[in-house]
């Protein structure tokens, strides 16, 4: 675990919140600033930038609020098809919701959604009227036919001219979105042509963290985001634009070097001049993260980390069906390129040898020995296994807490009748297949033995000091198990072995 802080949030806002408000003035007044990334706990950025706050943009737009307004971009197929934001474990629609409560917590309003490439999907008419109902404005932009490649038809009635004109009254108008792929390009775009059919010289610019164009091609930060979008299929290269017309080096990627030059003629369709305002992807940007790193070696061990758990990620999602192979394989050559392997993730190894101490200790006994390994801020190791009475990662769970109030390891802090209790329950009354506890089932535990038990009353209080911490699994998580990991915040990896012989096990 890096220790170090690598990141200055505050030279980082400095640095963002200027150029951005130098790039308004470029047009008249009106910009539109596509967000990529997250905009919000952006986990990503803050564990392959250490010190970097996961919500540094939302201080960000906290300094613009009084020149910004923010929109949301919404793929509707995405509402449609139920697809699922990794990070957090719910479906697009859900997400938007909550990036729309999580701007009001920052008293940052929403101002519209737009639901994207729209075709009549019911999931998404649905969405649209609840999001009515709840008071927010919500706008339709429609399947161009061509896109992106015919410019006549793009710029045109047939075109973005029959979207939806999204009322706007700030000079700075954010797009973001709950997930890549969701049109915040296409709705920036759709603005820019409108405001120039009214005589508004509005302009276009994009902010994204990654990758970081003032680093090395193969620094392992832009490696690392490679490995974050292996199911885009992105790769990091030389902005050739801009090599060209500068003669300078900087980084960007695929998809924004391969459609600069479509990009560069809507523009110069739209406003009618020979000049697109930019020369390259790199020039479109006004990202200014590279400038608030202030240890670099910290950054490419972080990093090297982040690759790791991205190539174990992409195996469980293998292992469960909801991955492809080739993203599988491709997650694997990133991570061999980057000169690391799995193994070279602390906890891996000690989770490993904790289900083979298991196995050694239940020989003859029919079931499933799986283990688990949490490395806690001061670098200590600790490990647990599963039992009949709780899963390999609550029991890992349990140990660490106890470690850090200095409890005796000899000492039981969940209560024995409590434990008996959720045991019976899922057994004998909702005729579950184990009565082993996950995680969700053993923080209730722990909460209700707490009431009765200074030891577990302590231990409880440590939780929050596990927020950060890595952990890994030998076995597939339940979804308690995972559930209960992403609340505490843990950083969490598994070789997804499965954990029953039952194809449905909860």
């Amino acid at each position: 675990m890096i220790k170090n802080k690598c990141f200055d949030n505050n030279k980082y806002l400095e640095e963002q919140t200027k150029e951005i408000l130098g790039r308004v003035k470029k047009f008249d007044n009106k910009l539109y600033l596509e967000f990529g990334g997250k905009i919000c706990f952006d986990y990503h950025a803050a564990r392959v930038l250490p010190g970097y706050d996961p919500n540094v943009k939302m201080m960000l737009l906290e300094k613009l609020k009084d020149h910004a307004e923010i929109i949301v971009s919404v793929y509707a197929k995405d509402i449609e098809q139920g697809r699922v934001r990794g990070d957090f474990g719910i479906t697009y629609d859900l997400a938007t919701l909550k990036l729309i409560d999580d701007l009001k917590a920052w008293n940052l309003n929403v101002t519209s959604v737009v639901l994207t490439r729209f075709e009549n999907e019911p999931a998404a008419i649905k969405f649209q009227r609840k999001l009515e109902r709840l008071g927010i404005k919500v706008y339709r932009h429609y399947k161009i036919e061509g896109y992106p490649f015919d410019v006549e038809k793009i710029v045109s009635s047939e075109g973005y001219g029959k979207n939806d004109y999204i009322e706007t009254k700030k000079p700075v108008v954010i797009v973001t979105a709950p997930g890549p792929g969701s049109g915040k390009l296409s709705v920036c775009l759709s603005q820019f042509y409108h405001d120039h059919k009214h005589g508004v010289n509005s302009g276009y610019a994009k902010f994204e963290t990654f990758p970081i164009w003032n680093l090395p091609l193969k620094h392992p930060v832009n490696i690392a985001y490679e490995a974050a979008t292996v199911d885009l299929a992105d790769f990091n290269l030389i902005d050739p634009h801009h090599l060209e017309t500068y003669n300078k080096v900087s980084v960007n990627y695929n998809r924004d070097v391969e459609a600069f030059p479509i990009l560069k003629n809507i523009i110069i369709k739209i406003t009618g001049s020979k000049d697109s305002y930019y020369n390259s992807p790199t020039d479109m940007g006004v990202n200014r993260a590279g400038f608030g790193i202030i240890d670099d070696e910290g950054t490419k061990l972080a990093a090297r980390q982040e690759i790791i758990r991205r190539f174990f990620r992409h195996n469980l999602e293998f292992a469960i069906g909801s991955g492809t192979k080739e993203e599988f394989e491709r997650a694997k050559a990133i991570m061999e390129a980057a000169g690391v392997k799995p193994e070279d993730r602390p906890v891996v190894l000690p989770a490993r040898d904790a289900a083979k101490e298991c196995e050694v200790k239940g020989k003859g006994n029919k079931g499933y020995f799986c283990g688990a390994a949490i490395e806690l801020k001061d670098g200590k190791i600790i490990t647990g296994k599963n039992s009949t009475l709780m899963h390999a990662a609550s029991s890992a769970i349990i140990n660490a807490i106890k470690y850090l109030a200095g409890i005796n390891d000899s000492v039981h802090i969940l209560k024995p009748e409590i434990m008996n209790d959720l045991s019976r329950l899922k057994k004998e009354i909702l005729s579950m297949s184990s009565e082993s506890l996950n995680l969700d089932e053993i923080l209730v535990a722990l909460s209700i033995s707490a009431h009765a038990d200074n030891n577990a009353k302590n231990a409880l209080t440590k939780l929050r000091e596990l927020r950060g911490c890595e952990l890994h699994s030998t076995h597939l998580p339940t979804p308690g198990d995972e559930a209960g990991l992403r609340k505490l915040g843990i950083n969490f990896t598994t070789d997804a072995i499965p954990s029953s012989s039952l194809f449905f096990n909860i």
